[in-house]
């Protein structure tokens, strides 16, 4: 891609005029943008000393500052490095009409951990499907993404930071590493042109900006800037999807398949299962005991633990939650309860509020309900569409994958009850003053959509139980099995983990 771009002197006073109506228009349109809830995601990456910066600048003279947030992305930090790679940029993504402009993005990050051995091979290629997943799944919810590539040729390269590093005022931005970097040119032009072939794709394709001459960047990267929300902001209006139009052939690109577990429906499982309470004792010391010691290893090695907990009402995730936390060093876990979105949530990704509750490598994240609202709750209360909630599955498959690849065990359970239990529990918090804040009326209405959340949870569990993040159905109408075998299936997995 970067071979075909070509270099070429633009006089300021041949675009002027132009240039003029354009900076006139960005004030409006970023402005229908916000009128319009759309987010919008601008990365500028390039060349070392190729105008990121000064051509940013330039860029949000013209926007107004309450809606915009210019990150610049440089190495991860301690506390990132702890995090799954991707965690640094979903923390940053912009509510409904905002913008985001990214000095440097996941795509340096990238190619920077390659050269530089951080990642190898496979780990380069984990990353690429990661950015096309990030980038379709943005999309798909509809973020604008706008993808700025800045392009210098090495004499003009080599040009820039002799200038910057003679005059005292900008010799700090330059060290002995960017003039090394000029003489591997050719070899940092194979790895941008790699990953830009690799990542071109229908979401989110590439906009090459030739930047040797100052005047062409600034006027290219203004055209494509208004026309791109112009184009969205006009879709969004007519209820159409809206795709950039591609300067390059576009990459292959598929969503990873993903390979299922055999599962059971729910109305299949045996729920007679029980035990008496000198076992129950007996067992939760000796689990008990167990997790302690494997908490202490986990972090030791640093392996990040997730545990996802679903179910019907009053299945019992309180008490089993309680019996698993308080087995653990308090300072090795958190536990994340979910409930409805808050505004600032539902103005983004609904996976965004997951990414950014996740700890650090070694602890225990424990969530209280989790994204699996997105196709049980979402769809059958009407808040999602169907269509929109039903592409959520692969998208929850990408997202414990990457958790997977990042190193975590995944655990998923799901509490089971059958509807008579479910209502003796009803029943007993009603009449019982100390629970009845536990019971609600939408508890009730919930209920008498039992045989429709059952028909939703079997297509959960059937579409989401992957080798790498399994569902364990647990039955619980006797609340001491059901803590029993969510404890032992957490000691079996680990100590099978750690080996």
């Amino acid at each position: 891609m970067l071979d075909k771009v070509i270099q070429k002197k633009t006089k300021k006073a041949d675009v002027e005029e132009s240039l003029n109506e354009m900076q006139a228009r960005l004030i409006d349109l970023a402005n229908a943008a916000k009128a319009a809830k759309i987010p919008v995601v601008i990365t500028i990456d390039g060349w070392a000393a190729a105008g990121k910066g000064s051509q940013i600048a330039k860029l949000i003279k013209y926007m107004d500052p309450r809606f915009y947030n210019v990150e610049p992305i440089r190495r991860p930090n301690d506390a990132e490095l702890r995090k799954p790679w991707m965690h640094r940029y979903w923390q940053r993504l912009p509510k409904q009409g905002d913008f985001l402009i990214l000095d440097g993005s996941w795509y340096s990050d990238t190619v920077k951990s390659r050269m530089g051995g951080v990642i190898d091979k496979s780990g380069y290629e984990q990353r690429v499907r990661d950015i096309n997943t990030l980038e379709r799944q943005l999309h798909d919810d509809g973020y604008l993404i706008i993808k700025l590539f800045l392009h210098i040729t090495q004499e003009e390269q080599r040009k820039r930071l002799k200038k910057l590093d003679e005059n005292k005022f900008t010799s700090w931005r330059v060290d002995a590493h960017d003039f090394e970097n000029n003489k591997r040119y050719d070899k940092i032009f194979r790895n941008f042109d790699r990953i830009l072939e690799a990542t071109n794709t229908a979401s989110a394709p590439w906009n090459i900006i030739p930047a040797n001459d100052g005047v062409t960047a600034q006027f290219e990267i203004m055209h494509i800037v208004t026309e791109a929300i112009k184009g969205a902001c006009e879709a969004k209006e007519q209820g159409t999807e809206f795709r950039l139009t591609p300067s390059f052939p576009l990459t292959d690109y598929k969503p990873e398949k993903f390979t299922l577990v055999r599962t059971k429906k729910l109305s299949k499982i045996d729920m007679d299962k029980s035990l008496t309470e000198e076992e129950y004792r007996a067992k939760l010391k000796k689990y008990q005991k167990r997790l302690f010691e494997l908490q202490n290893l986990c972090y030791r090695r640093k392996i990040p633990v997730i545990v996802a907990y679903e179910g019907w009402d009053a299945g019992g995730k309180g008490g089993n939650i309680k019996r698993l936390a308080s087995a653990m060093d308090p300072r090795g876990y958190e536990v994340k309860p979910i409930a409805a979105p808050e505004p600032s949530e539902l103005a983004r990704h609904y996976l965004w509020r997951f990414w950014t509750r996740l700890e650090n490598d070694g602890h225990f994240t424990i969530f209280d309900r989790t994204w699996y609202g997105r196709v049980m709750v979402e769809p059958i209360e009407g808040f999602t569409p169907k269509e929109r909630a039903d592409m959520a599955y692969n998208e929850i498959n990408e997202f414990e994958k990457q958790l997977s690849d990042w190193g975590a065990v995944i655990f998923k359970f799901w509490i089971n009850i059958d509807k008579d239990e479910q209502y003796r529990r009803f029943k007993e918090r009603e009449n019982t003053p100390s629970k009845q804040w536990k019971i609600t009326d939408e508890d009730w209405r919930n209920r008498e959509k039992w045989d429709e959340y059952e028909k939703a949870v079997d297509r959960m569990i059937k579409l989401t139980s992957t080798e790498t993040a399994p569902w364990t159905v647990i039955e619980g109408n006797d609340k001491k099995y059901a803590r029993i075998k969510a404890l032992k299936t957490i000691c079996d997995r680990l100590e099978k983990h750690l080996k």
